[in-house]
């Protein structure tokens, strides 16, 4: 016959992969788990690969997103995946803002605002120029 935990001893500790999923950091569970096993979030500056690695409040993680790091800090784990708003309390961001001026990438350069109207003959010229196989008459 198996005692379960109290419920105040299992909220202590989470799951990896579950926390992501709750905190809305990653879209599925199984994303974050590929995602963990692939080498891309690291814990307290440790590579983690194992899924099942038991956070806790206090925790830095640190994902490694398509487009960018992001840095955050566990206040608490989880109960369930939620609103935006409720995922929200789950951690603190400490990811630095964009530093103003840096060097945009390719994507970057290519992406125009929403609702900034058609590209102009000189934009769309710099668009074609980062396509492969562009070549200037």
């Amino acid at each position: 016959m198996s005692e379960k935990q109290p419920q105040h001893l299992s909220v202590l500790r989470q799951r990896l992969d579950k926390w992501l999923f709750f905190t809305r950091l990653q879209k599925s569970r199984s994303i974050a788990q590929k995602a963990i096993e692939a080498g891309h979030v690291r814990v307290n500056d440790a590579r983690v690969t194992q899924p099942s690695f038991a956070l806790k409040a206090g925790d830095v993680v640190v994902l490694s997103l398509d487009r960018r790091d992001m840095t955050v800090r566990v206040l608490q784990a989880g109960n369930r995946r939620g609103p935006y708003e409720e995922a929200r309390l789950l951690y603190e961001d400490l990811t630095p803002p964009p530093v103003l001026g840096e060097k945009l990438n390719a994507f970057e350069q290519a992406t125009r605002e929403r609702g900034s109207g058609r590209p102009t003959k000189k934009e769309r010229r710099d668009v074609d120029r980062l396509r492969p196989g562009w070549q200037e008459d």
